[in-house]
């Protein structure tokens, strides 16, 4: 009985093993026929599971300047990772021992790093302060020769010139899914043609990512980005950084704007700004291109286009004379020239020396026409965006509407230009009348083919001039610089044309800003004169300058420093001697003033009153113990001296003074000046003919006068070489018409 159960048990176990065996059977003859197993695709999964694959790096496009020289380029870089999985024969035995070691070399906190070394469960981390480091810190952890440690190899977007042109090249980020972009500049205006496309090879490896012997890769070719060449000379550049950098130190100006240009080509060999920054660190406070994006009143350098107008229409006669000073337009309160009572009768060509609003505004209003002139600033290109390749350029506006506005454009204010239009204009005047449109993309090429993908060619925007009227308005911008107020721009060796201009600042209120270095300080200048090799622009706005220095003065400093370092190194030899000896012989309009110290006042006054200076003589004295201006100082008909005799002091009466002449008064006597308001003294705190001595205060407030206040003026123009700047800030205009 027991043996027959037996049997009857291995039957059953045998029908279920075979129904098992039949079953299980069916289902592998199944899976191997459809491939499929619970609706997954065991080939798809078969392939996710074994098959592995690894970026290949492609690189970004590299910029070079117009030489070859590196600018912008992707260079090797390393993250740190470490490998927590101890299944993996290579991992961190000791998180607390690695942390030490690295937090060294890393500048992180040990505890943190201890703390992400010893995470469980992670096959692996990455170090936050590890990331993208240089291949010389990845040495020094090499040498460290710690467990568990390794490199993600990688691209970093690295400007070896550091601030280099930093607003033009601007720089890289990470965009759309993590991929580098540029995101600023030119980095962003050719991101199409810098941008790289990572390749990819795929093999079959084991779980920890080895490729299997005999295995076959798939390899799928980078995209390298294109090779961008500028128009930037990397020397130049240099020079001007270097040069803005000094100023920007020295004077803590509010903005610095600088560019170099070929005249005959439109090539941009250097553009700056102040603030600046470094692209490799992102410290950016201006994200500004001032060159392309920031139109203001250029101030008198707009007088160049106004003058070459008029030459151009047969309507200007340089020795022709006119009464400076003050010219009433009907219907508008007058125009003054910067110095308030202007020079008396004096020549056109003079009037251009000096920077005079009357001489301009009579040639705008009486020669040239203001529908003639209205043309002449379409010419130029000055109310137009001039379409150089950077991103952002604005444009300026020009206001046209009223006779006053037909008339302050002229010698530039109310309207606004950006310093790339007057760059475009000028290139007119040094180039023989043809204007140049400005370029900084020379051409673009294919890393691998080194096939042009983009070529630029100079393009000539138009002739507003003929090459006759162009050499003349250099001639007549040279004796600027040699007699007038470019006299700071002079360069030995070389003959300088140029015009300075001093631009009022409007303020939130509108009315303008006053006080000593309250302006936009500018100049743009070319040389050599008779064949201009370079145009230089330089604006600086605001300086801080203690009286009397000039607030031109970084500006002259960086012009000169920049022209003739650039001139040196593109090998243009200095004229003869002859040439510039002739040039340093003609008779400048003005004087500079002696040293009367030692001598009598009564004869001293007397002398000065005689060459046509207002004499103010302060003390008891008979012998002149200081003088204002100082010796050698470039003074003008007209203006005031003021002599400091021995013995007691006496406050003379300051009505009708202006700014500058309270500044040298308070100077030379010590005392402490508050000066309120605008225009010429009305009242003072110190009654006249009152004793005064070194240390007391003086409160003195300006108004402006009533009836002979002008409309609108530039009223800080640079005076003379080594002269002060006339009037600054004197008056405070605003524009009013009936």
């Amino acid at each position: 009985m027991k043996l027959k159960r037996k049997n009857v048990g291995a039957g059953i176990l045998m029908v279920l093993f075979t129904v098992l065996f039949f079953v299980l059977t069916s289902k592998f003859f199944l899976v191997a026929s459809s491939q499929t197993a619970e609706g997954v695709d065991l080939i798809e999964y078969g392939k996710r599971k074994w098959m592995k694959s690894d970026v290949l790096d492609a690189k970004r496009g590299t910029m070079f300047d117009r030489n070859g020289e590196v600018i912008a380029q992707d260079i090797p870089s390393y993250s740190v990772i470490a490998i927590l999985d101890k299944n993996y024969p290579n991992h961190i035995k000791d998180p607390d021992e690695a942390a030490n070691k690295l937090a060294k070399i890393l500048d992180t906190d040990e505890g943190n790093l201890e703390e992400l070394l010893s995470k469980e469960g992670r096959f692996q981390v990455e170090i936050p302060a590890g990331r993208k480091i240089s291949y010389r810190k990845k040495e020094q952890i090499e040498k460290l020769k710690i467990p568990g440690i390794d490199f993600l190899r990688e691209s970093r977007r690295y400007y070896p010139n550091q601030t280099f042109a930093s607003h033009v090249i601007g720089y890289t980020g990470n965009g759309e899914n993590g991929v580098q972009a540029g995101l600023m500049g030119l980095e962003k205006q050719l991101n199409k043609y810098l941008q790289e496309k990572d390749g990819k090879v795929t093999f079959l490896g084991d779980a920890f990512s080895r490729a299997i012997p005999a295995n076959k890769e798939s390899i799928e070719k980078p995209k390298h980005g294109q090779d961008v060449y500028l128009t930037l000379d990397e020397k130049i550049q240099l020079y001007l950084d270097e040069a803005v950098q000094e100023a920007a130190k020295e004077y803590e100006p509010e903005k610095i704007t600088g560019i170099v240009a070929d005249p005959k080509t439109g090539r941009i060999l250097a553009m700056t700004n102040y603030p600046s920054f470094n692209p490799n660190e992102k410290d950016i406070e201006n994200y500004t291109n001032f060159a392309i994006s920031d139109a203001f009143e250029p101030g008198s350098t707009m007088k160049i286009f106004t003058l070459a107008a008029a030459i151009e229409e047969g309507k200007y006669n340089g020795n022709e004379s006119f009464q400076s000073g003050s010219y009433k337009i009907p219907g508008n309160r007058p125009i003054s020239d910067h110095n308030r009572k202007g020079w008396g009768t004096i020549t056109y060509n003079e009037g251009v020396q000096n920077s005079s609003n009357v001489a301009f505004s009579k040639i705008v209003r009486e020669k040239l026409g203001y529908e003639k002139f209205r043309s002449y600033i379409s010419k130029f290109g000055l109310d137009q965006k001039t379409n150089i390749d950077l991103p952002n350029e604005k444009n300026g506006s020009i206001l046209y509407n009223y006779e006053i506005e037909k008339v302050t454009t002229a010698f530039g204010q109310g309207s606004t230009i950006t310093p790339i239009q007057q760059i475009q204009a000028a290139t007119a005047i040094a180039n023989g009348g043809k204007m140049m449109q400005p370029y900084v993309v020379d051409k673009i090429l294919n890393p691998e083919t080194k096939k042009t993908v983009l070529d630029n060619e100079p393009k000539v925007k138009g002739r507003p001039i003929s090459e006759d009227t162009a050499k003349q308005v250099r001639d007549i911008l040279e004796t600027v610089v040699t007699e007038g107020t470019g006299k700071p721009y002079m360069i030995d060796g070389y003959s300088v044309a140029g015009k300075t201009g001093t631009a009022q600042i409007p303020g939130k209120d509108g009315r303008y800003i006053s006080g000593w270095g309250e302006n936009i300080f500018s100049f743009i200048g070319m040389a050599p004169k008779d064949d201009p090799k370079l145009l230089v622009y330089v604006a600086v706005e605001r300086p801080k300058v203690e009286f009397p220095e000039m607030g031109s003065t970084p500006t002259a400093n960086i012009f000169t420093s920049v022209m003739k370092s650039s001139l040196q190194y593109l090998n243009i030899q200095p004229e003869a001697k002859e040439k510039q000896n002739k040039s340093k012989a003609k008779k400048s309009y003005g004087k500079e003033l002696d040293n009367y110290t030692g001598q009598s006042a009564k004869e001293a006054k007397s002398e000065l009153e005689k060459l046509g200076m207002n004499v103010s003589v302060v003390g008891s004295g008979d012998e002149v113990m200081k003088q204002e201006p100082y010796e050698g100082a470039y003074v003008i008909k007209g203006e005031r001296v003021i002599l400091r005799t021995s013995g007691d002091a006496k406050m003379p009466d300051l009505t009708n003074w202006s700014y500058m002449d309270i500044l040298r008064l308070s100077k030379l006597l010590e005392l402490k000046e508050t000066i309120t308001g605008s225009g010429f003294a009305v009242k003072q705190n110190v009654k006249a003919g009152s004793p005064v001595k070194a240390g007391d205060y003086l409160v003195v407030q300006l108004e402006a006068p009533k009836e002979t206040e002008p409309v609108t003026e530039e009223n800080s123009e640079e005076t003379e070489q080594n002269g002060e700047e006339a009037e600054q800030n004197s008056e405070e205009e605003t524009i009013v018409t009936d």
